[in-house]
């Protein structure tokens, strides 16, 4: 069988390169994955000996395709090539040598519930607050300290707040406890046989023979503990051959280095480096914008993709008025093309930067009967967070909900456990029909014998959450008293204090849901918390999945990678979103952001929809972003746009100029009739390239962003949010600001 025929000329001198140092830069739809697979198998026609083969991947899934692929082409001995995870390979081989580093060989894998259990029983005997300090935080800090190689020692030295303090008292404990458990975590599962190479020789040097060939997919997701793997098992014969694309580097949040893909050639001296450069994915124009964008990151390997497709269309560019009128355009824009271009809706893929942004694409699909699946998420109004606070709104707004009831009385913890809530509820048995419900038995509690002063007090003062609610209904929107009551369960803070990628998408989640309150008091004036109760529920339980198999795809850009669709709308392309705001100071996280618009970008095959908002809820206020500046790195030539109202002008006309979008032919945003735009008409060239909306930096308060205008000439004023300091008053005369 002649392997090679079936490859393109760049493929080729990839896969017959048998021996060395080999990595294999393969850039988005470029055949990565036959590479791999014609590899192993051009080594097994070329005697190597199947298991002295070892394939590292990052998914099960893929492991299991792989050895399919080279069966396929290679016969029954594939069957013998070592392939699989990181942590699957390894725990095989910690199962023979764990005796080494002082572990049965019958140890214990802790996955993530059993390691969270661990730690939370180490915090209460250390008297760490689990209100102050939650488990799941504490654990992904270890986690991240694990995989950066920081030991316990180390980490307590860098500890530089409460958390960090925390976590380092914890990770001792947590390591001594893993060990006289004769258990091992995930982490361990890739620190362990670091530590046995490096402490054995002896073993080192077997296993140097046992995987003469080393291949690595996804090389760019590495994290150093991988790497450190990588290069003590390719330290002999240095035959190891990586593939992987530095312009899909995107999960530094979980521990991947970028450095590892960038720094091969500098780690293995005398690589040999194949491009794969050839698209088979997208159109010439979709191929050429993600070009355009990702030249612009400094820390990269050099390559320029081509493709022998057909032009295609031009991206399309949606300005919309707000995140509502966004997702209605989508859906008109989604039916036009499916029609057009005869493609199904499982042909079609709506990609957002964070989780919360789903909320307003579901009421649109929703709304228009169009059936949606999520990808790596659960629907926005059924997230647990979500369901916690709607609940709440639920009790204050009928108390005799008792499924609503039992899901908070205990959220946040406040010391109402299960014993506590069966003595509740067999009290509540006894009282007299007309008074018998759990609130009215909460209400009762200082009669309840069976229950304790602790348990008491805390059923005192839920009561008295609730019923103060109750009361301000009358006197409070209902985005006013939701505002108002998630301030008070301090949930926000909590998961902003937490800081891993999980506690700050629930973060912006009910900053979205506060959002969605806000938007529809501004449009229902007369609404009440019991209509939006009352639509969100009939939201909910609408049946739009009538067509699982044929529906539109809804997902970050993050699960999107690996991903292909006929059509792709990227949403929310606008500066705070992509790049997201917390990664807009740090040139290093703008380079990824910038690297996870490229992966959007090139999911697409035939068409391509990028859109932003003139108005967008944020954080449960209006605010009024800017286009992203990664779409103004795209060709003028490569787009069209489609903007809200006549006066809008095209991408053409949006000078760059000090490092500030300038926009005089572009209508500013237009704001809500109760909240005019300001008397401003700044006179010099500096004060004009100010609008709301505009990132600015200020000699002593840092980044900013402009949110209201006022006044003219010298008297000319601006009201500035900084990212340090919140909101400051600023005369543009002593100002001083520059673009950001």
């Amino acid at each position: 069988m002649d392997l090679l025929s079936e490859l393109n000329d760049i493929q080729r001198s990839a896969v017959s390169a048998l021996d060395g140092p080999v990595m294999v830069v393969a850039g988005a739809g470029s055949g990565k994955t036959r590479v791999l697979t014609y590899r192993v198998a051009n080594l097994i026609l070329h005697n190597v000996k199947p298991y002295e083969i070892l394939a590292l991947t990052f998914t099960n899934k893929a492991a299991k395709e792989m050895k399919e692929r080279i069966e396929r082409l290679t016969g029954p001995a594939a069957s013998q090539v070592w392939a699989g995870t990181f942590h699957s390979i390894f725990a095989r081989i910690l199962r023979h040598e764990s005796e080494h580093i002082g572990f049965d060989r019958n140890f214990t894998i802790y996955d993530m519930e059993d390691s969270r259990s661990a730690v939370k029983r180490i915090m209460e005997n250390r008297n760490i607050s689990l209100q102050r300090f939650t488990a799941r935080a504490i654990h992904a800090r270890i986690s991240s300290a694990k995989n950066h190689l920081v030991t316990p020692e180390q980490y307590a030295q860098i500890a530089k707040d409460p958390n960090e303090e925390a976590a380092a008292v914890v990770y001792k404990d947590y390591v001594r406890t893993l060990r006289a458990n004769n258990a091992m975590d995930f982490d361990d599962l890739l620190l362990k046989p670091i530590e046995l190479f490096q402490h054995h020789p002896a073993v080192l040097e077997k296993y140097h023979y046992r995987f003469r060939y080393l291949l690595v997919d996804e090389y760019q997701d590495t994290n150093r503990a991988q790497y450190m793997m990588i290069r003590l098992l390719a330290q002999k014969f240095k035959n190891v051959c990586v593939v992987g694309d530095d312009a899909q580097s995107i999960y530094s949040f979980r521990g991947a280095d970028i450095r590892n893909i960038l720094d091969f050639e500098k780690d293995y001296p005398g690589c040999k480096i194949y491009r794969l450069e050839q698209n088979y994915r997208s159109t010439k124009t979709i191929l050429a914008a993600a070009d355009n964008i990702i030249k612009n990151n400094k820390g990269q390997i050099p390559k320029t993709l081509w493709t022998a497709n057909p032009p295609g269309d031009q991206i399309t560019i949606i300005e919309a008025e707000d995140d509502k009128d966004e997702g209605m355009r989508i859906v008109q824009h989604l039916r036009r093309e499916c029609t057009h271009r005869k493609l199904d809706l499982k042909d079609v893929a709506v990609l957002y930067r964070t989780n919360s942004q789903s909320r307003s694409l579901e009421d649109a699909l929703r709304r228009s009967a169009i059936p949606y699946v999520i990808i790596g998420g659960v629907e926005f109004y059924k997230r647990k967070e979500i369901k916690d606070i709607l609940s709440y709104l639920r009790v204050v707004v009928n108390p005799r909900d008792e499924e609503s009831l039992l899901r908070v009385i205990n959220f946040p913890v406040r010391g109402i456990g299960d014993t506590s809530i069966a003595r509740i509820t067999a009290y509540e048995k006894t009282m007299p029909a007309e008074r018998r419900s759990l609130f009215n038995a909460l209400c009762d509690v200082h009669q309840i014998a069976s229950l304790n002063d602790r348990a008491k007090n805390a059923v005192t003062q839920f009561v008295s959450f609730i019923t103060k609610y109750n009361n301000l209904r009358a006197q409070l929107s209902a985005a006013e008293l939701t505002h108002a009551l998630v301030g008070e369960l301090e949930l926000l803070k909590k998961f902003k204090d937490e800081a891993t990628p999980e506690s700050l998408a629930r973060w912006e989640n009910l900053q979205e849901l506060l959002s969605a309150l806000t938007e529809y008091c501004a449009d229902n004036p007369d609404g009440t918390l019991e209509s939006f109760l009352e639509e969100v529920s009939l939201l909910s339980d609408a049946d739009q999945k009538a067509n699982a198999q044929n529906a539109v795809t809804l997902m970050t850009l993050h699960a999107a990678k690996g991903l292909e669709f006929p059509l792709v709308f990227i949403t929310g392309a606008e500066d705070g979103l992509l790049p997201l705001y917390q990664s807009s100071l740090d040139p290093a996280d703008v380079e990824e952001e910038r690297r996870l618009f490229y992966v959007g970008i090139t999911r697409a095959m035939q068409k391509l929809f990028l859109t932003h908002t003139r108005a967008r809820y944020r954080n449960g206020e209006l605010t009024f972003p800017v286009i992203s500046r990664f779409v103004l790195e795209i060709d003028d030539g490569l787009m069209h746009k489609e903007s809200t109202s006549p006066q809008s002008a095209s991408s053409a006309t949006v000078l760059r100029q000090g490092g500030y979008v300038r926009k005089r032919d572009i209508a500013a945003p237009r704001r809500p009739a109760q909240d005019p735009l300001p008397d401003y008409e700044g006179e010099s060239q500096e004060h004009q390239s100010l609008y709301v909306g505009t990132y600015v930096v200020h000699e002593s308060f840092g980044r900013g962003k402009v949110i209201q205008l006022a006044g003219r000439g010298e008297s000319a004023k601006a009201v500035v949010l900084f990212d340090s300091v919140g909101r400051k008053n600023l005369m543009l005369k002593y100002a001083n600001l520059r673009g950001a």
